[in-house]
């Protein structure tokens, strides 16, 4: 009697143990059920807090797994991001340059970048988790399309970390707008306008960037021959040796000079201020838009865009390093602009001028060793007389004056033999090399 007992009492217990086991799991099921959903809400606040993006379950199925989300960049805090990206992704890169933030910051605000009025912009981010890890934007220029008879898409503003997947991602995003807006190319790298950094690096990635220039690494060929791009143009930038007063380089120019500036009856504009200039600017810009138009994409600058670039270079201007050819009637014949390489100046202050990047570049614009050539313009009926040669003897005579050893140009298109030729008297190293790539979509 006493064993039957003993069993029932043994059989009791196990029934009550495995009912608080059934009822533990249960609760420990429910706990992992609110755990799931705390953390799935706690995931939508972080995406939308930090990335604003439409909480899908796809985004968030992207973000939690740690793939690549692209992100459209619209608020102002995230146009700060997308124009800081290049600074963290080469702030151990002494060849990177960037350039001036806030310059990069205006380009895409539609208040004030005039180039809106005939453009549409979008920019993208790409995001693996909270971390920013390639950017894209994507300019579609209705002018440009108009005046050389195509539909492109333009990229701009590309970079990207060694993978693949994030450039795809970007360059994808890019593709379906311009599918979608109906276009059959895209190509670039390429800004609003011809006054916009355009090119990508290809050669010359040991040697030091400008800031009106884009840096990159060797990979991102890769990526662009992987995704179809293939060429479109080259631009070269050309670094030159200048001498003393006594070179035969510089003593050959001044007589070019001299002659021409006596037989023209041309001459050049007294500069001993930047208010000197001001009189010229619209005029130079207007030279510019009849010596640039039959070059590579480019558009006619608007009388608001000439205001916007006035503004831009006006203050980096010495007179030592413009150069104004007028004739009788006070018309622009010609003209060069140059300034002291503000390279170094720049990557310390990583493009911020605030609070005290201002001080980096003033040094820099007195004292430097390298100048950088932003814009020579002659009318087109002028080209090859020798007016050139007055302006180029007019910058080299600065840079003697001033110490400078060598000159860097911008990017030239590598089939402008005109512009190519100019320097022929010069031991010239053609030290980076640029390209403009193209996909047909």
């Amino acid at each position: 009697m006493n064993e039957i007992k003993e069993n029932w009492e043994l059989e009791e217990i196990e029934e009550a143990v495995k009912a608080m086991d059934a009822s533990k799991a249960e609760e420990r099921k429910l706990a992992a059920d609110r755990r799931k959903a705390i953390n799935d809400e706690v995931t939508k606040a972080v995406i939308n807090r930090d990335l604003n993006l439409t909480t899908t379950g796809e985004n968030i199925s992207k973000f939690v797994k740690g793939e690549i989300v692209i992100k459209e960049v619209l608020t102002k805090a995230e146009f700060r991001i997308f124009v800081d990206y290049p600074n963290q992704l080469y702030k151990n890169n002494p060849n990177f340059v960037p350039a001036f933030f806030e310059d990069d910051m205006d380009d895409w605000d539609k208040a004030k970048n005039p180039a809106f009025d005939y453009c549409e912009a979008r920019a993208f981010l790409a995001y693996r988790g909270l971390v920013v890890v390639g950017r894209i934007g994507a300019i579609l220029s209705h002018a440009a399309n108009e005046k050389w008879g195509t539909k492109r898409m333009r990229f701009t503003q590309v970079d990207f970390i060694d993978d693949p997947a994030v450039s795809r991602a970007l360059f994808e995003t890019v593709e379906n707008w311009a599918i979608e807006k109906g276009c059959d190319e895209v190509h670039g790298p390429l800004g609003f306008c011809d006054l916009d950094r355009e090119g990508m690096l290809v050669e010359g990635f040991d040697r030091r960037s400008m800031f009106i220039t884009y840096y990159n690494e060797p990979y991102y060929l890769k990526h662009l021959a992987d995704l179809g791009y293939v060429k479109d143009v080259d631009l070269i930038e050309h670094l030159i040796p200048i001498g003393g007063w006594t070179d035969p380089r510089y003593k050959r120019l001044k007589k070019i000079s001299d002659r021409m500036l006596k037989s023209t009856g041309y001459r050049k504009v007294k500069v001993r201020r930047r208010s000197d200039v001001k009189p010229y600017v619209r005029k130079a810009f207007e030279l510019v838009n009849i010596a640039y138009a039959p070059l590579y994409g480019v558009v006619e600058l608007s009388d608001k865009q000439i205001d916007k670039y006035t503004n831009k270079f006006l203050p980096l201007i010495s007179p030592d390093f413009c150069c104004l050819i007028i004739d009788d009637n006070d018309e622009l014949m010609g003209f060069g602009v140059g300034a002291p390489s503000m390279a170094e100046a720049m990557r310390k202050c990583h493009g911020h001028l605030f609070p005290f990047g201002w001080a980096g570049i003033l040094k820099a614009l007195t004292s430097n060793d390298t100048l950088d050539l932003f814009l020579i313009a002659v009318r087109p009926e002028l080209q090859g007389t020798g007016v050139n040669g007055i302006i180029m003897e007019h910058l080299m005579r600065g840079c003697i004056k001033h110490g400078i050893t060598r000159a860097e140009t911008g990017p030239q298109l590598e089939l402008n033999t005109k512009v190519h030729s100019q320097w022929k008297m010069f031991d010239i190293v053609p030290h980076k090399r640029r390209r403009c790539f193209i996909k047909q979509l």
